[in-house]
């Protein structure tokens, strides 16, 4: 393995654990903190945290902070923006869907699982690309209807929870957020792409807390201690690794699979902190959806014969 690649599946791995604990803090802060409030300070925060680490990440590459040319300036404002926009509708539905789960429901195994469907997601949503998806995808679509049964079907249509359907969507949302992050993130700066689209998540949210929302100070500083792990190591911290991580990465099929890896840490971060064991069904579904999510990521090779 290059070192450039394991480099890459390290910081996704790392990525892919702080994700997954996320979840967690999340679930501590929906019953006290509306979606948009989080989400607001949340990605404020990660921005300007980020700046300083743009800085020296700069310095360190003998740039200035400010691209040289305006062509470049503009080219890292359109990607921040794009993926800013983006970024705000899948944690801001993320975050909503958490918020509609009942009190009891194992909440970080249904929504780390549907939100890593963005794996099977961003293939299908070639399709518009004019991208046929490969049989190994089409194979994964029908193993992940059956863990989605599973996981939040398994007592009947009772076991279905809103939030399920909000945070299946998110994980769509996700899917198109990762493909815009694809697409430019070969011609800007990583941290700082990074940091202008958590600027714009943070001010689209903050808009959209002030029309919907009542903030409640004394709520916001009681949960100071997920927000902030929300804010610099999931937003700052998780999403930078991310973006880097799939910059340098040689093998696309390994990062996908590594940044999946979040549901799976979703799961044990419930049982670990929050102390909700999921059923039986509940597992086995998380596992059948982890297997569909693999299996969207073989290559088509394995079932080509080989040319002459």
């Amino acid at each position: 393995m290059k070192k450039n690649n394991l480099l890459s599946s390290v910081l996704l791995l790392l990525a892919a654990i702080i994700w997954g604990f996320a979840f967690v803090a999340q679930n501590a802060l929906s019953d006290t903190v509306p979606p948009f409030t989080v989400n607001a300070i949340r990605s404020l925060i990660a921005s300007v945290a980020l700046l300083p680490v743009a800085y020296v990440t700069r310095r360190m590459n003998g740039k200035k902070l400010l691209e040289a040319k305006p062509a470049d300036r503009k080219k890292l404002i359109k990607a921040g923006v794009f993926c800013g926009i983006l970024l705000c509708i899948s944690v801001n539905l993320q975050q909503l869907g958490i918020a509609l789960y009942p009190s009891g429901a194992p909440v970080e195994a249904h929504s780390g699982f549907l939100t890593a469907l963005y794996i099977l997601f961003v293939p299908i949503f070639g399709l518009f690309l004019r991208k046929r998806p490969g049989p190994f995808v089409l194979i994964a679509v029908a193993v992940a209807i059956v863990g989605l049964y599973l996981l939040c079907l398994s007592d009947g249509f009772d076991g279905l929870y809103t939030g399920d359907i909000v945070v299946l969507i998110c994980g769509m949302s996700f899917a198109l957020q990762i493909l815009c992050v694809d697409h430019f993130i070969d011609a800007v700066d990583g941290v700082k792409l990074s940091a202008i689209q958590f600027f714009v998540t943070g001010v689209l949210s903050a808009i959209l807390m002030l029309i919907f929302e009542k903030p409640d100070i004394s709520a916001i500083l009681s949960g100071w201690a997920p927000l902030l792990y929300l804010a610099l190591v999931s937003s700052a911290g998780g999403y930078t690794l991310q973006i880097i991580g799939q910059k340098y990465a040689e093998s696309p099929t390994l990062a996908s699979i590594l940044m999946s890896m979040e549901s799976v840490f979703a799961v044990i971060g419930g049982i670990l902190f929050m102390g909700v064991i999921p059923k039986t069904a509940e597992l086995i579904g998380c596992g059948v959806m982890f297997l569909a999510i693999i299996i969207a990521q073989l290559p088509e090779s394995l079932i080509k014969k080989p040319s002459p």
